[in-house]
């Protein structure tokens, strides 16, 4: 397999990459993530997923050929404002996934991954990628790096009621395997909410409800991150990268 880095490349690297190759462009986000997270926790784990997909992908004899975007650090974040973000408005977010889109287009890709790691892009995007497919002649995917698991076992499933959640059990585990100097130690213990937020207990199955005011009221995260564990993040992890890694794959075949 080739795999390349567009930012390393000459332009006629890049056409010739773009007759057979896909294209892969990380998206993530600077908001707040609690007291313990650093502001580009979302940014920071799509990109070690998508490292360590590429990296089992490397190991294949036949996999596809991929050239890796840099990630797009800014995402749709107004509902974490109330801290600190650098926010894009929904517009702004489909506005810019357009222009990238298209640009690879102009540039000779015919295949087109988005893989993101913040879930306020999650919707944004996808209807980015079909509104996209409609009007040129390309083939776009798109998914969030914790819906791809590999699916080999509970524990690397990891904790479903804090999957992925914010700031929480589940990013922190993850930070503490990838990044662990950059979560602040030791995390405290997160304060009991009452009542839980709406946006992850909605009243009932199937509504989508936001209150004013929510995530000021959690402070921030939406679950407690003191028992996050190093080695279950690399698990998690690993989990996740072999999940994307098929997902490549299965891209691969299904759009030549």
């Amino acid at each position: 397999m080739s795999q390349s880095r567009l930012t390393e490349l000459t332009w006629r690297e890049v056409r010739r990459a773009g007759e057979q190759g896909i294209a892969v462009l990380p998206i993530g986000s600077q908001e707040q993530h609690a007291g313990h997270l650093p502001m580009g926790t979302d940014t920071l784990l799509v990109e070690e997923v998508l490292d360590r997909a590429l990296a089992v992908l490397g190991q294949e004899p036949s996999a596809p050929e991929v050239v890796r975007l840099p990630a797009l650090p800014f995402g749709h974040s107004p509902h974490h404002l109330f801290a600190a973000a650098v926010s894009l408005s929904a517009a702004t977010l489909g506005a810019v996934l357009d222009d990238v889109l298209d640009s690879l287009v102009t540039s000779g890709y015919r295949r087109v991954m988005v893989v993101n790691g913040h879930g306020g892009n999650d919707e944004i995007m996808r209807l980015a990628v079909k509104r996209f497919a409609l009007r040129a002649r390309v083939t776009v995917a798109a998914c969030s790096y914790w819906t791809v698991t590999a699916g080999e076992g509970e524990d690397e499933a990891g904790r479903p009621d804090v999957t992925p959640g914010h700031a929480g059990w589940f990013e922190t585990s993850l930070m503490l395997a990838a990044r662990p100097e950059l979560v602040r130690t030791p995390v405290p213990a997160r304060t009991p909410v009452e009542p839980p937020p709406l946006f992850d207990h909605p009243p009932h199955p199937g509504l989508t409800v936001e209150r004013h005011g929510e995530w000021e009221r959690v402070d921030g995260s939406t679950d407690d991150a003191c028992g996050a564990d190093a080695d279950r993040g690399g698990r998690l992890l690993d989990d996740r990268a072999r999940g994307l890694a098929r997902a490549i794959r299965a891209f691969d075949a299904a759009s030549r």
